[in-house]
This record gives structure tokens, sequence and C-alpha cells, in this order.
């Protein structure tokens, strides 16, 4: 009766192996799934550039004038401030001027793009920013169209 108990033990050991196989079979490729969300800020900072310079009496063989500035920042922190870039965004006559044209191609902008370089922080009239200037470009023909002219300027931060 030996031999028949051999077996037995010998069964019992191959289905104790077969059933801890499939239990680490079942460990090592569990799946499963979930959900999750993050919210990141959309960007949108809000600084408004204002000239503080004040640039007056452009004229033939009138020397450039230097454009200055600051900000305001009403965000709940600094913002970043990598250049200003200024820019001519339109030209009005003065009213009553002689017939013509006057255009920003009568104005001179040379170094338009002024590195700050730096956080700004919260509040009004803070942080600065200059060197770029503008004068008029004397051209060689008449230009008394642009006699008490208005050069309106824009400035884009980035």
């Amino acid at each position: 009766m030996r031999p028949h108990t051999k077996k037995k033990v010998g069964l019992v050991t191959l289905a104790t192996v077969a059933i801890t196989s499939s239990l680490a079979y079942a460990y090592w490729t569990a799946e499963g799934s979930g959900t999750g969300s993050a919210d990141t800020a959309d960007g949108t900072l809000a600084l408004t550039v204002h000239q503080t310079s004040v640039v007056a009496d452009m004229g033939p063989g009138v020397v450039a004038q230097v454009l200055t500035g600051n900000f305001d920042n009403p965000n709940s922190g600094p913002v970043y401030v990598g250049t200003v870039t200024a820019s001519i965004a339109s030209v009005t006559k003065a009213s009553g001027a002689p017939a013509g044209t006057c255009d920003a191609s009568d104005y001179t902008l040379a170094g338009a793009a002024m590195t700050v370089d730096a956080e700004v922080p919260v509040g009004t009239g803070v942080g600065t920013w200059t060197g770029a200037t503008i004068k008029f470009n004397n051209k060689n023909v008449n230009q008394d169209a642009c006699k008490g002219a208005t050069v309106n300027l824009a400035y884009t931060i980035s």
C-alpha cells in the first residue's frame, strides 16, 4: 500500500504548487483604473504699460527723445517681464494742419525692443523700462502736414 500513499502525496503537492502559481500569477497581472485632475493657471496675467516720459516738440533737426515708463500690476503676485517693445500705432494730424500726408514713415523709432528682464511687483507705477528713442524723420520733401501731429505709440510686453 505504500505505492498508493505516495501517489496521494504527489497529487496534493502538485495541486498546492498549481494553486500557488495561480495566486502569484494573479498578483503580478492585477489591473485597475481611476481618474484624477489638476488645474493650471491659464497664463493670463494682466499688466498695463505706461509711458512716463514726455516727448514734445519733435521736428526737423531735433535730437531723438528717450521713451521711459513703468507698469501697473494688479495680479496677486509679481509678473516677469522680459521685454517691452514700442511701435508707432498711428499718427494723428493736427486739426487745421496743411494738406498732405503725415504717417509713421515721418518718424524714426530706434531701440524699440527694450530689455527689462525682471519681475514686476504688485502695485501701481512699479518697475521701469527705458531705452527706445523717437525723433522726427527729416525727409527731402515738404512735411508741413506733420506740424502739430500726435504720434500714438503702442507697447507690448513679453
